[in-house]
């Protein structure tokens, strides 16, 4: 009987609250809204707009067009994109770029977390450790690659020279592919591997201590520790990470382009040095266009899967 009566007291009190939220938002609804509100967002509509709707616009209207003065063009539809999706060239520059991605993924990533984990966690060479791990990112990239230009060099070159007369290796970039290649490989992991290890050392950071004093307190070994209590944090940085070094390599341009050129021959020619060659050395904007669409959607669609398989993985 008790439960009964709360039951029917309960449904009169929901009856009644009903008509009121229904008022409350009828109120609410008649309110006049604000818009000035929108006009605190239109400066940064305005400045997508010019920075990356209308340059992106004008790259589509391009590419559909063949040009042969400013005022004589013809409309040529998909032919550019047929054309440049079966050049051997792209195709070949292509390979070059997706290999020189992963092997720097490969590198930068483990020798980043490596680096994370032997940072100091407390006192004042914290400090000293972040400086020095994070100068070869103040460094511009034109700049990185005059360093790099002039220390690979084997005949004024520390590095360089190193090899040929102490190792006494052969060594010169500015003939050897294989030389260039690893040239611009070792230049991108010195400048872009502190990323790794800051985004690994704030990762590894956030883990509280109890973490490790369970640790200590089981006798767990470095790697235990490491794989069972380091390594599951990290997962979200190493997510940026991984998509940030991919996105940088395989857009890279201005280093390899300083050291080498895209030389010897096509060996270091990466496809934004190869699209840089088509729009600005022969100013044939159709197939630059069509080039740079392409472009942009290779790297939308491998960093999307990137995304998709690293946070399916975590989860």
């Amino acid at each position: 009987m008790t439960s009964q009566l709360a039951d029917e007291a309960g449904t009169e009190a929901v009856t009644e609250a009903a008509p009121r939220e229904e008022e409350q938002n009828r109120q609410a609804d008649l309110k006049p809204k604000n818009n000035r509100a929108w006009l605190l967002v239109l400066p940064v509509v305005v400045s997508v707009a010019f920075t990356a709707v209308i340059p992106l616009m004008t790259v589509v209207n391009f590419s559909v067009q063949d040009i042969f003065t400013p005022t004589d063009r013809i409309f040529v539809g998909l032919d550019w994109f047929r054309s440049i999706s079966r050049d051997p060239e792209v195709r070949a520059a292509f390979l070059r770029t997706l290999l020189f991605s992963a092997q720097v993924l490969l590198v930068e990533i483990p020798l980043g977390v490596a680096i994370a984990v032997c940072m100091p966690r407390r006192g004042v060479s914290v400090s000293v450790a972040l400086v020095v791990v994070a100068l070869p990112l103040l460094i511009p990239w034109n700049v990185v690659g005059t360093i790099w230009q002039i220390f690979a060099r084997g005949d004024i070159g520390l590095g360089g020279w190193a090899i040929n007369n102490v190792l006494g290796i052969g060594f010169n970039y500015t003939l050897d592919s294989t030389d260039a290649w690893i040239t611009v490989l070792l230049m991108d992991v010195w400048h872009w591997t502190p990323l790794v290890a800051l985004l690994a050392y704030a990762g590894l950071r956030s883990i509280p201590d109890a973490y490790f004093q369970a640790a200590q307190i089981d006798a767990a070994s470095a790697w235990a520790t490491f794989r069972h209590i380091q390594l599951p944090r990290l997962r979200g940085v190493l997510t940026i990470a991984i998509l940030l070094r991919f996105m940088d390599s395989f857009m890279i341009y201005t280093e390899p382009f300083v050291v080498t050129g895209g030389g010897p021959g096509n060996a270091t020619s990466f496809l934004s040095i190869l699209l840089s060659k088509i729009a600005v050395g022969q100013f044939d904007l159709g197939p630059a266009g069509a080039f740079s669409l392409l472009y942009f959607l290779i790297v939308q669609i491998i960093s999307y899967v990137f995304f998709t398989v690293l946070t399916r993985s975590g989860r």
